[in-house]
């Protein structure tokens, strides 16, 4: 099999030690630096270009005669020792035998994307009251509770604000059908049963959050009682709702001076007016499976290259013939075991030109697992309705989809690295030829989610076909692949492919139980934690349920990366026996798509 080509662009969710092995990138150069004193520069073949640096700086090295010598050589030195890093980079990018790993190990700031966001999450307030051991006191903005009912308690040990006027709007927004409105009407039943059978003083001194069995809530609930007005800059109309919160915080820092104030909001220019006028204001994050999406499980793990000589002691092999494919086993023993997860993909690809080695984890046990190869989906013998496997990644997906015993798969990836013709394919194969499941079932969010699409004339499949475009694109290129039939033949076909495939709504999925289907569920990414769950528990006896998506193109507001339903099920679903990850590396669309996602 030959080697697959490394992609010049990874995915935004990939971890920055997997693809590949990021052995060339500024670190040891840094390293080097801190441990000048024992290791010289090495000879200075490019003399200008390196004395050319520590010009600029000497001025400024001079005027701190109180600095020791061992910080001035460091200093002397660092330009040598990058420069001489930089060349190594550049010599094994020269000396690969592929030419695109080189911008690979060069771009290893890709990680940083997210980092900006993800910096200055706490105010300086929040993050001086952490530092000191203080308490804070959190005043709620209505969006935070209409996004996570449960929100009062996810303060800890700090206490939480309610202002008259959160209170008001979340009375105007109770009605409806919409998510907002059931989180608002959760939210008033919660209030009320904090308050029941309290004493006016109570209220005035704060109700204990753990009342109703929440132990980890550990602060106090207090409302505003009375008429607390600051001064705001003349511009601002004193009757917008936002204002009149932004002027509950700066009443509460005057009364009660030392104590931490922060205004929690999922509005943006909220917190931006609240930072202009010197109030802390933080986003409300708790919601989050993860802060960094850079460390969203991937699915996939590079194995060391000396894995088999470590690990080869007790090496036990064995075969077994499962589902009409035969299958070599290997059980394996060592110090890198605890690292990988039950049905995760491990590959090693020697560069001594050896056969590459692609497996699946089966079972972990301590230090113990056992490891299965992979069916090899990207030779012409093994195609999925006529598709093959055109990298790894894609041959890790198609083993997962095709395989009966992984009943949820989740495959995440730019747009371009074939997604849904993978899950489409495999659906008609295992519908039409293996007869494993019923009918293929379809579902995706449509954009403005949780709206009623009755605008759309027609039945609820028409109503839904204008957001099913990709899957139709999709059915033309499978459809295409059936030359021998002819027109007529094409046709036929067609007509028994679009009988055994129904396109559902999201609105309708509640109380229903899915039998023996095949259900891929599209943009799974502008899902909430709470609207996946509502599908994925709907999956019956002999169902199995694939969720696409790309977390970097997320339309749902309030959700982000890091809160998306799609990152959720990801993170919780990792390492059960029975579902399976992969993250979808190059984009195989055309040669222009490719080009137009690097330079646009």
């Amino acid at each position: 099999m030959p080697l697959p080509k490394i992609p010049s662009k990874p995915a935004t969710i990939l971890l920055a030690k997997d693809y590949p092995k990021a052995s060339g990138r500024v670190t040891p150069a840094l390293t080097a630096v801190a441990d000048i004193a024992p290791e010289p520069a090495p000879a200075p073949k490019k003399a200008a270009t390196v004395k050319a640096v520590p010009a600029a700086k000497k001025p400024a090295v001079a005027k701190t005669p109180a600095k020791s010598k061992a910080v001035a050589a460091v200093l002397k030195a660092a330009p040598a020792v990058l420069k001489a890093a930089a060349d190594t980079i550049e010599a094994k990018g020269k000396s690969s035998p592929r030419g695109k790993v080189t911008p690979i190990t060069a771009e290893a700031p890709h990680p940083a994307k997210h980092k900006p966001n993800e910096v200055a999450i706490k105010s300086s307030t929040s993050r001086h009251a952490d530092q000191t051991g203080t308490t804070k006191m959190f005043v709620l903005d209505t969006n935070v509770l209409m996004h996570d009912p449960s929100s009062l308690f996810r303060f800890e040990e700090h206490d939480v604000y309610l202002p008259m006027m959160t209170l008001e709007e979340l009375d105007n927004h109770k009605k409806g059908m919409t998510e907002v409105a059931r989180n608002a009407r959760q939210v008033s039943r919660t209030l009320d049963a904090l308050v029941s059978n309290t004493d006016d003083d109570a209220i005035e001194n704060g109700i204990p959050l753990s009342k109703l069995g929440n132990k980890d809530a550990k602060g106090r609930l207090y409302f505003q009682t009375r008429l607390q007005t600051a001064e705001l800059p003349v511009g601002l109309p004193s009757g917008k709702a936002d204002n009149q919160i932004l002027s509950v915080v700066r009443s509460l820092e005057a009364e009660q001076e030392g104590r931490a104030i922060v205004l929690v909001s999922k509005d943006i220019n909220m917190r931006i007016k609240a930072r202009a006028l010197g109030l802390p204001a933080e986003d409300y994050f708790n919601d989050h499976v993860m802060e960094d999406t850079d460390l969203l499980y991937s699915g996939i793990l590079q194995l060391p290259d000396d894995f088999w000589n470590k690990h080869g002691k007790d090496l036990e092999s064995w075969q077994e013939n499962k589902s009409g494919q035969s299958a070599t086993f290997y059980r394996v023993t060592g110090p890198f075991v605890p690292s990988m997860l039950v049905n995760q993909f491990v590959f090693l690809e020697p560069k001594n030109g050896e056969a590459p080695f692609y497996g699946q984890v089966k079972q972990i046990n301590g230090k113990t697992a056992v490891l299965q190869t992979l069916r090899d989906f990207s030779h012409n013998k093994n195609n999925v309705w006529g598709v093959t496997a055109r990298n790894r990644e894609q041959n890790f997906a198609l083993n997962l989809l095709m395989n009966p015993e992984c009943d949820f798969v989740t495959l995440l990836g730019q747009a371009g690295t074939g997604k849904t013709l993978l899950a489409l394919a495999a659906g008609l194969a295992q519908v039409l030829e293996t007869k494993l499941y019923n009918e293929i079932i379809v579902t995706r969010v449509t954009v403005p989610v949780g709206e009623d699409i009755g605008f759309l004339p027609g039945t609820e499949e028409e109503k839904m076909s204008p957001w099913m475009g990709a899957f139709d694109d999709n059915l033309e290129v499978l459809n295409k692949s059936d030359s021998d039939g002819g027109e007529w033949g094409r046709a036929a076909t067609q007509d028994l492919i679009r009988s055994r495939i129904k396109i559902k709504s999201l609105n309708f999925m509640r109380g229903r139980t899915f039998v023996n289907k095949f259900l891929i569920i599209d943009e799974a990414q502008n899902l909430t934690p709470k609207q996946v769950k509502t599908l994925v528990t709907r999956a019956g006896p002999g169902t199995k349920i694939i969720c696409l998506g790309n977390i970097a193109q997320i339309d749902t507001p309030y959700l982000t990366e890091g809160s998306s339903g799609l990152t959720y099920v990801v993170d919780r679903f990792k390492g059960w026996s029975h579902s399976g990850h992969v993250t979808l590396a190059r984009g195989e669309r055309s040669r222009l798509a490719d080009h137009a996602s690097e330079v646009l």
